[in-house]
């Protein structure tokens, strides 16, 4: 249990970290997974609560396995969403983002802004620390260079 809320733990830091613009849906799915996941955080307790008080209103004691079973996968919904997030941002990049990678440091680095060394193996939880750095800080002409 302990491997699970640590995938879920950093897939919430990763949402955190990933930057919220749309020019980056092009090339990464974490745009798309982080938006769903984000909605999924805010509107799933509602249904859930929805589901619970329509049974208890209009419900027949007999529905109540199928209503049980709907809460549990609407529950689980944004939670898979952090879990994907959690085990892409510990994934390696791929050669080409990792020479990518390199050169956005360099843009970060030559524009004056203080960030932490770039790391010799980066991960995906990393690009997202400089792209969100990169979109604050610089000019959106970066994102041609991908």
């Amino acid at each position: 249990m302990g491997t699970l809320t640590s995938k879920l733990h950093r897939g919430s830091a990763y949402l955190a970290v990933w930057p919220k613009e749309r020019q980056l849906a092009a090339f990464f799915p974490e745009y798309r997974i982080a938006s769903a996941t984000r909605l999924g955080v805010r509107v799933m307790p509602a249904l859930i609560v929805l589901c619970v008080l329509m049974q208890f209103q209009f419900g027949d004691p007999r529905f109540w396995p199928g209503v049980v079973t709907s809460i549990l996968f609407l529950a689980s919904l944004p939670m898979q969403g952090l879990y994907w997030l959690g085990k892409r941002a510990d994934t390696p990049l791929p050669p080409t983002l990792v020479t990518w990678y390199r050169r956005l440091y360099e843009q970060i680095a030559t524009a004056g802004i203080a960030i932490a060394e770039p790391v010799a193996r980066p991960c995906y939880f990393q690009l997202g620390e400089a792209l969100n750095v990169a979109f604050k800080q610089l000019d959106k002409s970066f994102i041609r260079d991908l």
